[in-house]
């Protein structure tokens, strides 16, 4: 069958651009094929025609029954159809060479670079793409690939963990030379690059390998600096290997949720009941933005929670131990810095922000008396939305990649808190705060105070109360706040 078999019997967007194309000088190249031949499912389906690509891209338009269809690119000349639901689309391009062989001897690599008639027919493979496949080798389709394109640099690794290819060796040095070129390749590419790596099920292997390439230093070099940043004796690893641990324990969570994944991640759920957990993984599969869910900004989260530690580092003078003091606070600073220099959306800066400002809130509870009083709670939900829910799973990620002295102590009691946490943050996420028992007007003409940050303090505070059980009535709260005020 071909790739990506639309439901309900609609046809796929191969079968659409088939039939619109009929007769004609057109091929079917590059993630199609490949895919096809290792048995997965595409819905991005590319095509290479021997005329004018806007004739054929409008053709495959009118019988998909009205898709979306506009121009890529005026330099290549390069058109894309879109289904109306978004499920699939066709970009459509014209030869880039005189013949099919050396358009496809101008691709990244050999695997991309086979292509077939539109109108069926054998595979045309003139580098070898068929038996890289079959060996499960990643190799560059010309010993120019990536001084074509720096770019191609970071896709060697997204492509070997989405396809999970080994890295031919001559292939793995060319990318090494070509590595520092990325500077040189727009932000918005980069970071299409990176989002795809870290939404691999490996993404941390993904890092290990542009780091290994040089590529890490110059895409994400808030990574990087992390090299051999030692902790305190709380920690088994530098700073580097905790953050990779602290994100593999991000994407295993998220499989356990879906009930897969690590055995150890299952365990660590087995305390939080049924309909919790559906509800967790139903918010993490939620959009959230730069086409990545929410699980995918937890990712983000993980990687850049700790990145201010190398900026924060010291050493007490009693002790000789070492600290960070203040690395949540920087740390959001340079987050936020790092995705803007990758022209991430301001919703996504400000998300991943939010989780790295308040990824040590629950930590410090666990010191508290247990139980946790309804008050603490509230603060605990207060400062940390509207990422409760998300920043108490990186607390989780973050405690079980924290294993050096006294370390199962310290995860058995972080996880007994953040289950419970778990449970009233879901909570607070669907009903919201508490709402408040009067206006601010209201409440300062029973006072008889002017409006002003001490009203602003007060209102808080009532909701606190009411949030504790403490106050339930109008009455109740204009009670509370003239005993805060001292007034009773």
């Amino acid at each position: 069958m071909s790739a990506a078999a639309g439901a309900g019997g609609e046809r796929s967007p191969v079968e659409l651009a088939r039939a619109a194309l009929a007769g004609s000088e057109a091929w079917l190249v590059g993630g199609a094929v490949r895919d096809r031949m290792l048995g997965r499912a595409s819905s991005d389906v590319d095509v290479v025609v021997a005329y004018e690509p806007e004739r054929a891209a409008r053709a495959v338009a009118r019988a998909a029954g009205g898709a979306a269809c506009f121009s890529l690119s005026d330099d290549h000349r390069s058109w894309r159809v879109v289904a109306r639901d978004r499920r699939w689309q066709v970009d459509v391009e014209p030869l880039r060479a005189e013949t099919l062989e050396r358009d496809l001897a101008l691709r990244d690599f050999t695997v991309n670079a086979i292509a077939e008639p539109l109108d069926g027919g054998e595979p045309i493979d003139p580098l070898g793409g068929v038996g890289d496949l079959r060996a499960r080798r990643l190799r560059m389709a010309g010993t120019e690939a990536f001084a074509d394109d720096p770019l191609r640099v970071m896709r060697l690794v997204r492509v070997a963990l989405e396809l999970e290819l080994e890295v031919d060796g001559m292939t793995l040095a060319r990318a090494r030379s070509a590595a520092p070129r990325l500077a040189g390749v727009s932000a918005e590419r980069v970071f299409a690059e990176l989002r795809r790596i870290l939404a691999c099920p490996r993404a941390s292997t993904g890092l290990s390998l542009l780091g290994e390439i040089g590529a890490g230093a110059v895409v994400l070099p808030e990574l990087e600096a992390l090299h051999g940043v030692e902790q305190s004796r709380y920690h088994h690893t530098d700073v580097y290997g905790h953050t990779l641990e602290v994100l593999d324990w991000t994407i295993a969570l998220g499989e356990a949720l879906r009930g897969a994944g690590d055995s150890r991640a299952l365990q660590t759920l087995a305390g939080i009941p049924g309909d919790a957990r559906g509800e967790l993984a139903a918010l993490l599969d939620e959009p959230l933005a730069d086409e990545m869910t929410r699980e995918q900004g937890l990712r983000w989260g993980a990687l850049l929670h700790d990145a201010a530690k190398p900026l924060t580092r010291a050493v007490a003078e009693q002790g000789g131990r070492v600290t960070f003091i203040g690395h949540d606070v920087r740390g959001a600073e340079l987050a936020r810095e790092a995705l803007a220099r990758l022209r991430a959306s301001e919703r996504l800066r400000a998300h991943v922000g939010a989780l790295v400002r308040n990824h040590l809130r629950l930590g410090f509870l666990v010191h508290e008396p247990q139980p946790l009083s309804r008050r603490k709670v509230f603060a605990y939900l207060r400062a940390c939305s509207p990422v409760e829910v998300d920043v108490t799973l990186l607390s989780i990620a973050d405690r079980l990649a924290t294993r050096g002295e006294r370390s199962q102590e310290a995860i058995a009691a972080h996880l007994e808190l953040a289950r419970a946490l778990l449970r009233d943050a879901l909570e607070w996420r669907t009903n919201g705060p508490p709402p408040a028992p009067l206006r601010g007007n209201e409440l300062a003409r029973e006072l008889g105070i002017s409006a002003g940050p001490r009203l602003g303090e007060l209102l808080e505070a009532l909701l606190e109360a009411r949030y504790a059980g403490e106050i339930a009535t109008r009455d109740d709260a204009v009670a509370y706040a003239r005993g805060l005020l001292g007034t009773v």
